[in-house]
C-alpha cells in the first residue's frame, strides 16, 4: 500500500469512526435497518386495521402517491406498490362504518387510472418476488370491489373504469391448487404468502419461525386473520407489533434482517480495508446463524447460497473461517442456484459464491483440493453472462452498478490467474462510458449507492489503468461527497417492492472513500473531500 500523506490519514481516520458508529448501530438495531415499503404497507393496512398505527399507514400511502396517480419506482417497479395501495384503499372506503379519512376515494380514483392503463399497455414487470402472484392476486380483489361500488351505485369510481383489465393468473392458480390439495407448503412461497387471501389465515401447513411467516409483516398478517380468533400465536402478533413499532406506521417487506445486513456491511468494510474490529458479539451471532444448509436473508426464508456466502466471506475476513461446504448444497452444475428450485439465476450470488470459495482456496490447502475446480468454471460463467455493453445485470438490484461492482471485484481478486481479466477491463471502460456529466453513476439519476459501486470498481480492480479511469476517479469522488447526505437515494434493493437497506448502502459509501485513501497513483488531495458527517446512531 502506497503511504498516505498526513491529510490522507485524518481522512481515514474519519472513515473509520463513521465506520465504527455503524457497527454499533447493527448491534443497537439488531432487527436492521430498512426502509418502509409501499406495497407492505398496503397489505397490512388490509388484513391488520386492528394493529396500533392503522392510521398513520394510511396516511403514509396517502403521502408516497407520486403525482401521476401512481406510487413507488419508475417503470413497471411501480406496478405492484401501485397495485396494493390501490386495492387498501378500496378495500378501506369498502369497510368503513364511519366517514372514511378525507382523500382515499380520490387517491384511489387516481390510482385505478394510472392502473388500468399499465395493464392495457402491457407495462413488462420486473424480475421481483412474487410479482406474477400479487398483481393477478389484486387486480381480483380490486375488480370485486369496483363491482361492489358499482351495485350499490356509488359514482367515485366509475369513471369509465368497470374492471381492470384482466392479467395472467396462472402460476397464482397453480399455487392455489397446490395448497389446496394439502401438501407441504413451499418455504420459498411463504414469503409472500398474502397472496392465497383467506386461504392464508391459520393455515395449518404454516409454522411461524420466531413469530414470522417468511420473514414478511404482510404474510404473517395475512396468517394471523382475526386476533380476537381462539388460538392466536402471541408471537407472531409480537412480531408484527415489533415491524410496526412503538408508535405505529408503515412496514418493510422483510423483517428482521440481521444476518444480510451484517454480512453486507461488515464485507464492503472489509474488502476496502477500513480499519474497524467488530464487537466479539457481532462476530458470534453471525457465525452462529450459519448451519449445516447454511443460512437465510430471515427466520422463516430458506437457506440461500447469496446470504450464506458473503457471511462466510465476512467472518473469513475478520478472523473467524467457516468452512465453505454448506454452499455445495446450491452447486448446480453450471452455476450456483440462489435457493434450490430457483426461477432464473443471479449473477451477484454466483460473485459471492466465487468470492466465498475463492478466500478459502487461497488460505486454506484442504479448501484448494475440494474446492478449487469451481473457481475457473464459475468465473467463467460470470464473464459469460456480461452484457454486450460490459456491464451486468441482476435479479435483486435495480442498477447494473450493483451488479457490475460485485461481479467485478470477485473476479478481479478471486478468478484463477488469466481468467476473467478481458470481461473487467470491459466492465472499466462501460464505467467510464456511462458517468454522468456531473460525475455520478446511477441507472435513473446519480446517486451515492450507484456511485460508490462505481468507485469500487474503479478504485479497486489490480489490472492496467485503463484510458479515462482518473479522470472519472477525480469527478466520482468529488460528486460522491456532494450526494453523501444531502438526500436519501431512491430505494433500488429487490423485494416485493423496491427498498434500500440503510446501513448496507452507508457502508458501500465508506468503503468508497477508504479505497479511494489506498490510491495515490489514481487519486489527488484536490479530490479527497472531506467526509460529510452522518448520524447512524439513533
Amino acid at each position: 500500500m502506497t503511504t498516505a500523506p498526513a491529510a490522507d490519514t485524518r481522512d481515514e481516520s474519519e472513515v473509520a469512526a463513521s465506520a465504527r458508529e455503524l457497527l454499533a448501530a447493527m448491534v443497537l438495531e439488531p432487527s436492521g435497518r430498512v426502509t418502509p415499503s409501499v406495497y407492505e404497507t398496503g397489505r397490512v393496512v388490509v388484513d391488520a386495521p386492528w394493529l396500533a398505527g392503522h392510521d398513520q399507514r394510511l396516511r403514509y400511502l396517502l403521502d408516497a402517491q407520486r403525482s401521476d396517480g401512481g406510487w413507488g419506482g419508475a417503470s413497471g417497479y411501480a406496478v405492484v406498490p401501485t397495485v396494493s395501495a390501490v386495492e387498501a384503499l378500496l378495500g378501506t372506503l369498502r369497510g368503513a362504518h364511519a366517514p372514511a379519512p378525507p382523500g382515499l376515494a380520490a387517491a384511489a380514483s387516481r390510482g385505478l387510472g394510472v392502473l388500468a392503463r399499465w395493464l392495457s399497455e402491457g407495462v413488462p414487470l420486473p424480475d421481483t418476488p412474487a410479482a406474477d402472484l400479487i398483481v393477478p392476486a389484486l387486480v381480483e380483489r380490486i375488480n370485486d370491489h369496483l363491482t361492489f361500488f358499482a351495485v350499490r351505485d356509488d359514482r367515485r369510481f366509475a369513471d369509465g373504469i368497470r374492471a381492470l383489465p384482466g392479467v395472467d393468473r396462472r402460476r397464482l392458480d397453480a399455487v392455489h391448487a397446490l395448497v389446496g390439495t394439502g401438501c407441504p407448503v413451499p418455504q420459498k412461497l411463504l414469503h409472500a404468502f398474502e397472496v392465497l387471501g383467506p386461504v392464508a389465515r391459520r393455515h395449518d401447513g404454516v409454522s411461524p419461525v420466531a413469530g414470522a411467516v417468511g420473514a414478511s409483516p404482510a404474510a404473517t398478517a395475512a396468517w394471523i386473520g382475526d386476533p380476537a380468533m381462539p388460538g392466536a400465536d402471541p408471537e407472531a402478533l409480537a412480531y408484527l407489533r415489533a415491524a410496526v413499532g412503538p408508535l405505529g406506521g408503515p412496514v418493510p417487506c422483510c423483517t428482521p434482517v440481521t444476518v444480510f445486513e451484517r454480512a453486507w456491511a461488515l464485507s464492503s468494510l472489509a474488502r476496502a480495508g477500513v480499519p474497524v474490529r467488530p464487537a466479539p458479539k457481532l462476530i458470534a451471532e453471525l457465525a452462529a446463524a450459519l448451519g449445516p444448509q447454511g443460512t437465510s436473508t430471515g427466520p422463516g426464508l430458506p437457506a440461500d447460497a447469496d446470504t450464506t456466502s458473503v457471511t462466510l466471506y465476512a467472518l473469513a475476513r475478520f478472523g473467524h473461517p467457516v468452512d465453505p461446504a454448506s454452499l455445495l448444497h446450491f452447486d448446480v452444475g453450471s452455476h450456483f442456484c440462489t435457493w434450490q428450485g430457483e426461477d432464473g439465476r443471479s449473477v451477484t450470488t454466483n460473485a459471492h459464491v466465487l468470492e466465498a470459495l475463492g478466500w478459502h482456496v487461497r488460505h486454506t490447502s484442504a479448501a484448494a483440493s475440494r474446492y478449487g475446480g469451481r473457481l475457473a468454471a464459475l468465473a467463467g460463467w460470470l464473464s459469460d453472462e456480461q452484457q454486450s455493453d460490459g456491464s451486468w445485470a441482476d435479479r435483486w438490484h435495480a442498477s447494473p452498478y450493483y451488479a457490475t461492482s460485485c461481479v467485478v471485484t470477485a473476479l478481479d481478486r478471486y478468478a484463477p490467474a488469466g481468467a476473467g481479466g478481458a470481461a473487467v477491463d470491459r466492465a472499466v471502460d462501460w464505467l467510464v462510458a456511462t458517468q454522468r456529466a456531473d460525475g455520478a453513476w446511477g441507472r435513473w439519476a446519480g446517486t451515492a449507492e450507484e456511485t460508490a459501486y462505481a468507485l469500487h470498481v474503479l478504485l479497486g480492480v489490480r489490472r492496467p489503468t485503463r484510458p479515462g479511469v482518473t479522470e472519472a476517479v477525480g469527478r466520482g469522488l468529488r460528486r460522491l461527497t456532494e450526494l453523501d447526505g444531502q438526500h436519501e437515494d431512491p430505494p433500488l434493493w429487490h423485494d416485493k417492492d423496491l427498498y434500500t437497506p440503510v446501513l448496507i448502502v452507508r457502508a458501500a459509501v465508506l468503503a468508497a472513500r477508504q479505497l479511494a485513501m489506498t490510491r495515490s497513483d489514481l487519486v489527488s488531495d484536490l479530490d479527497r473531500a472531506p467526509l460529510q458527517p452522518r448520524t447512524v446512531v439513533s
